[in-house]
């Protein structure tokens, strides 16, 4: 038990910035180096850390209220420099910014919680529910992800403090990702599957996770939700005034 203890080495700030990291590479692909595929197939593994880290921020955070309303403010700050990049325009009605997904998210799981706090019962009802009512306001609304990024959220949340819960989320994330999601299919040998399988492979550092914050201020806080919309604008830019020449 204890060996396994020594394994889990890698922080919340630690995973988040690792999830940054492979998110930059993706939208770089998308916006100045199209041609790299390996960029947007590591990007594959972002998603599933950030969804991952919300279900764990929503179940410690002190003030859901909170949390929820900071997740809007910076879905709203972000939607104009999204827009720019996946339409070169101002206005991209059929596809918001992956923060409206998990602001969506934050609001199943509010519905979840508070069955929990009701009785069992009443929890274990609601389940389906929120999966059924995230999935269809995803898919309506034209987040990122779709109702498909509510899902996975919702499987991290659910499985938190269950025993074998990485059976579950390997299986979950399968379903997901290969079954629902799939996109573009990658060959490797005489192996081909779903690009957006390779998400699973988010697993590996989710379950290093050792469930420590890590170095932790308002500042890093803010940096971290500032880097979204400044890293995607500044792609833009280099895009559109600098490439285009």
């Amino acid at each position: 038990m204890n060996e396994l203890k020594n394994i889990k080495c890698i922080n919340a700030l630690s995973l988040k910035l690792l999830a940054m990291a492979l998110m930059l590479c993706d939208h770089m692909w998308g916006t100045i180096v199209p041609g790299n595929q390996w960029l947007t197939n590591i990007g594959r593994l972002a998603f599933p850390i950030f969804a991952f880290q919300l279900a764990e921020g929503f179940s410690l955070t002190r003030s859901k209220g909170a949390y929820l309303k900071r997740m809007l403010l910076w879905a709203l700050v972000t939607e104009i420099p999204f827009n720019l990049m996946v339409g070169s325009s101002w206005l991209a009605p059929f596809h918001q910014n992956v923060l409206f997904t998990f602001c969506e998210a934050l609001l199943m799981m509010w519905l979840l919680d508070w069955a929990r706090r009701k009785n069992i019962w009443l929890f274990i009802g609601m389940i389906p529910v929120a999966g059924i009512l995230g999935y269809l306001l995803g898919t309506v609304t034209f987040v990122d992800y779709y109702g498909c990024g509510i899902l996975m959220v919702l499987l991290f949340y659910l499985t938190r403090e269950i025993k074998y819960s990485w059976i579950v989320q390997l299986a979950g994330m399968y379903y997901i990702n290969c079954q629902m999601l799939m996109g573009l299919e990658l060959t490797v040998g005489p192996f081909t599957f779903p690009q957006q399988g390779l998400a699973v492979l988010a697993l590996v550092p989710i379950w290093l996770y050792n469930g420590k914050q890590g170095p932790s201020s308002p500042a890093i806080r803010r940096a971290c939700y500032a880097f979204y919309p400044v890293h995607i604008l500044a792609l833009v830019l280099i895009r559109d005034l600098v490439l285009s020449r």
